[in-house]
């Protein structure tokens, strides 16, 4: 059996695999929620190692619906994920203090919930315009201020646990990895669904388990609206970390005298996202929240802590987990309860040798409030294999 336990009982429509044996009460009960709804797939919900509570649903679940979607399942980071490119240097090409190289991307890259820059002039190639019912239904038909959101937020990072990082591989290849995603335009799309999600379920007088599962039927307008806008934002949030890898690509060679090139880009992956993907044969609507696919032969970016390892892996192409794994390793204490529980003499502890923001505006990012990324790692051994193994060096985070 590849899961490590597989949750049933007469109260659940569909089975719940889980990649671990340790799942909280919190997000167990989220899970056996969801595993109640009418349109899951057969297969079942599927778990990921670093599974954790989330709203409505938990982070670190894959969930494959037909006929409807779940608003609040994506979340509102849609199309949040991760980027990495390997470069030509080498550990020693970095100088002995990284703390310039830090300084310099977090004046190049806005920072922060409200983050912006000066904006570009048109949307960047292969990126299109939002959709015009976002600008109808969020703007009002204004465009001007649809402009000033995602205009402006392209290219910068956000909070919370976003963050952009040099690392080292295990043979001293140095890489820039990233993690953001569609920022305030990504957070006001998600918002407005997961309303009209709930107002659907008023007045279609259904009772759900979790408000927060409310759901859109296929054949309603608002289903396709839906659909229509999280594509966008989950390619205005790729393009976003695209531009954000080219101003720390600019940043680093401001800072190292050795000229460098571009030797392996790991891919440009979402972990907050919606799907249409095929499984048994039936094509389904794959929702993953704080998952990652792992076809067999994808490239996908597993990070740790601020404080601890990433990966770079290959999938294997698992079909119980409909081609996932996890995203990271994972939450095992919210932010409240990491404040209260570390000093910010822990927090230098636990990022001794990362040059990276050592003060109470990052205590709830410790180490110490994620999980332990190599069990993590160790429970999806039939999902993916490891490429690389990374170390950080410098982190910047958008606290």
């Amino acid at each position: 059996m590849t899961f490590k336990q597989i949750i049933t009982d007469d109260t659940l429509r569909v089975p719940i695999k889980a990649w671990t044996d340790h799942i909280e009460d919190s997000a167990r009960t989220q899970a056996m929620n969801l595993a109640k709804m009418p349109f899951i797939h057969k297969n079942g919900v599927a778990l990921m190692p670093d599974v954790h509570a989330g709203i409505g649903s938990t982070v670190g679940s894959v969930i494959a619906t037909e006929h409807a979607v779940i608003p609040a399942a994506v979340g509102v980071d849609i199309g949040c994920g991760m980027n990495a490119v390997r470069t030509s240097l080498r550990a020693e090409d970095l100088p002995d203090s990284l703390r310039d190289i830090r300084l310099q991307i977090e004046r190049d890259v806005p920072l922060g919930a409200g983050g912006k820059h000066s904006g570009f002039s048109c949307m960047p190639d292969g990126l299109p315009y939002p959709p015009e019912q976002v600008i109808d239904v969020l703007y009002k038909g204004d465009r001007t201020k649809a402009w000033d959101k995602y205009g402006t937020q392209l290219g910068t990072l956000g909070s919370g646990n976003h963050f952009i990082e040099l690392c080292l591989d295990e043979s001293g290849d140095v890489w820039i990895m990233l993690h953001s995603g569609s920022r305030g335009i990504g957070n006001m799309i998600g918002r407005y669904f997961i309303e009209r999600a709930k107002t659907l379920m008023e007045q279609y007088f259904i009772t759900l388990p979790d408000r927060d599962l409310a759901y859109l039927p296929d054949g309603t307008q608002d289903f396709k609206d839906y659909i229509n806008a999280i594509g966008w934002a989950q390619a205005y949030a790729k393009e976003n970390r695209a531009q954000m890898m080219t101003k720390v690509i600019a940043a680093l060679r401001r800072h190292v005298a050795k000229e460098f090139v571009i030797t392996q880009e790991a891919i440009n992956c979402h972990h907050n996202y919606l799907e249409i993907e095929n499984h048994f044969g039936t094509n389904l609507y794959i929702t993953r929240k704080g998952a990652i696919r792992a076809r067999k032969g994808d490239l996908g970016i597993i990070p740790g802590s601020m404080g601890a390892k990433s990966f770079i892996v290959e999938g294997l192409g698992s079909a119980e987990s409909y081609c996932s794994c996890s995203h990271g390793a994972g939450r095992k204490m919210s932010r409240t309860e990491a404040k209260k529980t570390f000093t910010v003499a822990d927090l230098q502890a636990q990022t001794l040798g990362v040059e990276c923001n050592k003060t109470s505006a990052v205590l709830d990012e410790i180490p110490g409030a994620y999980k332990d990324i190599d069990e993590v790692m160790a429970n999806q051994q039939d999902l993916v294999m490891i490429r690389h193994t990374l170390k950080q060096v410098m982190c910047v985070k958008g606290a």
